[in-house]
């Protein structure tokens, strides 16, 4: 039943994971091939405790970012250090935990098709992939790697971004190292395969194994050494003879994108096939070697990159605020304070999404803790299934949208947009969603009341006599602290005293406790505060305050969104001691989960860069903008049949791959049509949105469905797709209305 499921006991990162492995890292099956349990044990063994050591790493990310942050807001005195302390020890933690990664199972996969296979028909063709694919690309990565990093090392190469010119040696060491890791784990992974296979089928591999290495060794040798096994001229005469030899680069590259579909949709993990895919197409296209130093720039860059050093920092915020319990207090809050209205949980619902998606910006997570508060409560209620199901799917959605989103700081180095600017866009559309979904909900419960009703009298609050003063009075009083809170951002405060745009919010908060406090303890008449209140703002103003001072310290440009995440993340973990909620337990559990969403998100960042490095090398988006060109299109036209692009691929695609994969290529056309990429951003982001309540995969349902496991799941879908035409009205308003997303952005400007 889905009252006997924990929170604490949810797996929220499962949304980008096709298959997380169970077992306990070191343990191997008894009856395994003897030779191979100590093999598969110690490299377990080794990768969990770098991952154990990889997670620690966010700790001091967000020390060094808080101390930058009040060096420069305090004293005055930035400090160079943090900048470059912050993005490499970023950037060596996710490197660092590829291997812990690839070993629990959470490299991301396009598993729709994989999942409906035999365990026999999984394990030969992840076995094939692994040595078709995986292992070719990390050989190379790693003799690559080794040499870019040696040269830094013996040339001591600095950074020439900040006055520090701190030595790149140290951070670049994790390449060749994450290699190295990832290598041993294949071996790992690939023997786990061969064990989960017939006796038959593994004695074939284990004899082409040997003939196999010999291959890839000859591989190895031509690429490195040309002139002593030409094996390139080999090739090329092949591919004459079968007629590809005189293909263009912008052919090439073509085949490069209808292999890569193809092959991703086999369900081997996206990185590692894109990885793969751009060695063999740029060796094809160009050189191999410059394909090799491609993937090592790529990778550098990604793991230097000072905007993508907020990932985990976000990540890590979401969690402990997760942790910290205060979902559940708010919707109780709320569903009490609305309990004579029809519709009322379908409002708790809607607004406690919102500070969620605020919160940790990760559907599963969202749509899993709703579905446990709300879903008891809406059966016990007699409220509508589908339209329950509705509700809580797509409140878990806003997560996408609503910032600080994972995804827009993800989207914004592909499309090259200020995260910042992406955050302020996103603001309107998505309360613009939440409020339709609202008045979805309860103007269904107007015309047919018993689809909502209200709450039975036993479970309805004592109020006062006065409860509409109640209600207002509180209401008013949270206005004005948000007018209050934004005047501060602002700067309004700063002529009154030392951190006024603080104390001032702060101080009106302490001014509403003192009256509520009188008036529980006078009732002046008869009136006073009801019990329900203490929980609403215990549930409320703590994350409230914290996501608005850290959001809005990015929107008006007081710090990076690095920084803001880091001072968030901190804030959160205060919280979360401040409620009693936090445990050494939980707390290592919330470090290890934020380096397995990192290293999901980041190496595919990496990948996908390189991929899409060889696909511009190629000069296939120049050739197919050239050839959209010529269409003669209108570029509303053109905008729409890429946006249907986007809603077909995000049935059985995750956000990831989409906005790492498909939207680069798309980029030069962008460019070409002047489209503003600020509001193609937002597009995107509520278009896969959508894509989220779109059977037939629609991820949302399954969470549902495991945490209420007596709703339907037919029921489920028609709920979600009700929504889901919602969604619809939302994109074509926006895509009608650029405003809706491009006025907040230009109001922050000034224009």
């Amino acid at each position: 039943m889905a009252e006997e499921v924990e929170p604490g006991k949810l797996e929220i990162t499962d949304e980008l994971i096709a298959e997380r492995n169970d077992f306990i890292p070191g343990q191997t099956p008894e009856d395994m091939t003897p030779w191979m349990r100590p093999v598969v044990a110690g490299i377990d063994v080794l990768n969990l405790w770098v991952g154990r050591l990889a997670c620690l790493l966010v700790l001091p990310i967000i020390a060094v970012m808080v101390i930058e942050v009040v060096s420069r807001k305090l004293f005055l005195a930035p400090t160079d250090y943090s900048f470059e302390y912050s993005r490499m020890l970023a950037g060596a933690m996710f490197m660092l935990g590829a291997g812990y990664a690839l070993m629990r199972g959470v490299h991301i996969r396009a598993d729709f098709i994989y999942r409906n296979w035999s365990k026999e028909t999984q394990m030969t063709v992840d076995g094939l992939l692994y040595l078709a694919f995986y292992f070719p690309a990390m050989v190379f990565f790693l003799w690559v790697s080794f040499e870019y990093t040696s040269k830094a090392w013996v040339t001591w190469e600095r950074s020439m971004d900040t006055a520090m010119m701190a030595p790149l040696a140290p951070a670049r060491t994790a390449m060749p190292l994450c290699a190295f890791l990832l290598l041993l784990q294949g071996i790992s992974e690939l023997l786990k395969t061969l064990y989960e296979m017939s006796a038959e089928r593994r004695r074939l591999f284990l004899i082409a194994l040997p003939f196999y290495m010999f291959g890839l060794a000859i591989v190895f040798l031509a690429t490195v050494y040309p002139d002593m096994i030409p094996l390139g001229d080999w090739l090329r005469g092949i591919a004459g003879g079968l007629g590809v030899g005189g293909l263009s680069q912008e052919g090439i590259g073509l085949v490069m994108i209808a292999v890569m579909l193809f092959s991703i949709f086999i369900g081997f993990p996206i990185s590692f096939t894109l990885i793969f895919l751009a060695f063999v197409f740029g060796a094809w296209g160009f050189k191999a070697k410059m394909a090799f130093y491609l993937q090592t720039f790529q990778f550098n860059s990604t793991m230097l990159d000072e905007q993508l050093v907020a990932v985990p920092l976000f990540v890590f915020m979401g969690i402990l605020m997760e942790k910290a319990g205060l979902m559940e207090r708010l919707f109780t809050a709320i569903q009490l304070m609305f309990s004579r209205t029809r519709g009322a949980l379908f409002v708790a619902v809607l607004f406690v999404s919102m500070i969620f998606a605020a919160a940790t910006g990760i559907v599963g997570a969202s749509v899993t803790i709703l579905g446990i508060m709300a879903a008891r409560t809406m059966n016990k209620s007699g409220y509508d299934v589908r339209l329950a199901a509705g509700t809580i799917t797509a409140g878990g959605t806003l997560g996408i949208l609503i910032p600080p989103s994972i995804m827009l700081v993800v989207m914004g180095p592909v499309l090259e947009v200020p995260v910042t600017e992406l955050f302020q866009a996103a603001i309107i559309p998505g309360i613009m969603l939440a409020v339709l979904y609202m008045l979805y909900a309860l103007v269904r419960c107007w015309i047919n009341p018993d689809l909502g009703p209200i709450l039975p009298v036993e479970d309805q609050p004592e109020t006062s006599p006065y409860y509409a003063l109640e209600f207002t009075s509180v209401f008013a009083s949270l206005v004005v602290m948000i007018w209050l809170i934004t005047l501060g951002i602002q700067g309004s405060f700063a002529g009154l005293f030392p951190f006024a745009g603080l104390v001032v919010p702060l101080a009106w908060v302490a001014l509403m406790w003192a009256v509520y406090t009188w008036a529980r303890k006078v009732r002046p008449g008869g009136f006073y505060y009801s019990d329900l209140w203490y929980e609403f703002f215990m549930g409320l103003v703590p994350p409230t305050t914290l996501i608005a001072f850290a959001l809005g310290s990015i929107l008006a440009g007081w710090a990076t969104p690095a920084e803001a995440a880091a001072c968030g993340a901190f804030g959160a973990l205060l919280l979360s001691l401040a409620y009693n909620k936090l445990t050494w337990a939980s707390f290592y559990d919330a470090m290890i989960k934020t380096l397995e969403i990192t290293v999901l998100i980041m190496f595919l960042v990496a990948a996908s860069n390189f991929f899409g490095a060889v696909f511009s090398r190629l000069g296939t988006p120049t050739m197919l903008t050239e050839l959209l060109l010529a269409w003669e299109l209108a570029p509303t036209m053109i905008l729409i049949i890429i946006m249907a692009l986007i809603f077909l691929l995000g049935w059985p695609l995750e956000w990831v791959p989409i906005v790492l994969i498909i939207v680069p290529i798309l980029v030069p056309t962008l460019e070409a049509l002047e489209i503003n990429l600020t509001w193609f951003a937002i597009l995107v982001a509520v278009n896969l949105q959508t894509a989220w309540l779109s059977p037939p995969v629609a991820l949302s349902a399954y969470f549902l469905k495991g945490v209420v496991p007596e709703w339907d799941l037919k029921d489920i879908y028609l709920g979600m797709m009700q929504f889901m035409l919602i969604q619809l009205l939302g994109l074509v308003l926006i895509f009608s209305f650029p405003q809706i997303a491009l006025w907040l952005p230009a109001y922050f400007a000034g224009q």
